[in-house]
């Protein structure tokens, strides 16, 4: 224990008596995680946009006439049902369509109420088991009579997902520069200080002191740096987050029936996901500004 508090002291101590360099370090990280948190959230909202989309791809709408009868509607399920890959086929009536949309809308479904009349249609829903049978069934669907539209998301899911994929790589790409950027930034702050404390360290070495019990208050160092920047980047990327769903995110749910993600949702997550860089970043900085000096 005794080791441990001497190890957290000099770390202290060296932090403060480098601060200018130690402030930049903070910012070169905070910098770097806040960024990642922009495409972090950028990802997100898209994987849950796509994945509300895809459970409309598991099926397929078709829209009726207001002139098309029960019994008609009842005919061309009998008839879909017959398609290859087709799982079943319902009959949905405005009324519980209206029902659906409001569940879906959560706390702003009583916008709704202010309708004067149900401006939803009744719809045939096509459930499919094969994903390669579905463009087949949807033009059979297109085909029948009494048909107003048939709502497909194929296209759009593929769209999605070529975007989700395009966002990820980016992410990951400026991530590992930023990293980078950021290794080095905090590996020169430690190295002045190990240059301040040459003649020091050159001793404990003299009289058997092990590397890493000289490393360990620069490790300590760090560490510190890094989960300092990772706690402001937090409640920066929280805050920011906060405001913007605040302003927008009701209009975005209501227009595309798609929810942001929650503010604790996402807090959550990236509390974990900075500390843990923050503290890779610090550790890494403070081996690579040892690892010459040691060795030497």
């Amino acid at each position: 224990m005794r080791r441990f508090f001497y190890t957290l002291k000099q770390a202290f101590v060296q932090l403060v008596r480098n601060r200018a360099m130690t402030m930049a370090s903070v910012f070169a990280i905070t910098a770097m995680l806040l960024i990642l948190g922009l495409f972090f959230v950028i990802v997100i909202n898209i994987n849950t946009a796509a994945a509300m989309i895809r459970q409309d791809y598991d099926s397929i709408e078709v829209f009726l006439l207001d002139t098309t009868t029960k019994e008609q509607a009842d005919t061309m399920i009998a008839s879909l049902q017959q398609e290859p890959g087709v799982e079943s086929v319902t009959y949905r009536t405005k009324d519980e369509a209206l029902s659906e949309l409001k569940a879906r809308w959560g706390e702003s479904g009583y916008l709704l109420d202010s309708l004067v009349e149900n401006p939803l249609p009744n719809s045939i829903i096509i459930k499919i088991n094969s994903l390669e049978a579905a463009d087949d069934v949807a033009k059979t669907a297109s085909s029948l009579s009494g048909i107003e539209d048939v709502k497909y998301y194929k296209e759009t899911v593929d769209k999605l997902m070529s975007a989700t994929r395009f966002v990820q790589l980016a992410a990951i790409v400026i991530m590992v520069f930023l990293i980078i950027v950021s290794v080095v930034v905090v590996s020169n702050t430690i190295k002045l200080t190990v240059f301040n404390r040459a003649r020091e360290i050159s001793i404990m070495k003299y009289v058997g002191a092990t590397n890493w019990f000289i490393r360990g208050p620069f490790l300590a160092e760090g560490i510190m740096i890094g989960l300092i920047s990772a706690g402001i980047s937090v409640a920066i990327a929280g805050l920011v987050y906060k405001e913007i769903v605040d302003l927008i995110g009701q209009e975005v749910f209501v227009m595309l029936s798609t929810p942001m993600v929650p503010v604790e949702f996402l807090i959550r997550n990236l509390i974990w996901i900075f500390a843990a860089l923050g503290v890779s970043i610090g550790s890494c900085g403070s081996i690579i500004s040892m690892r010459k000096f040691l060795d030497a």
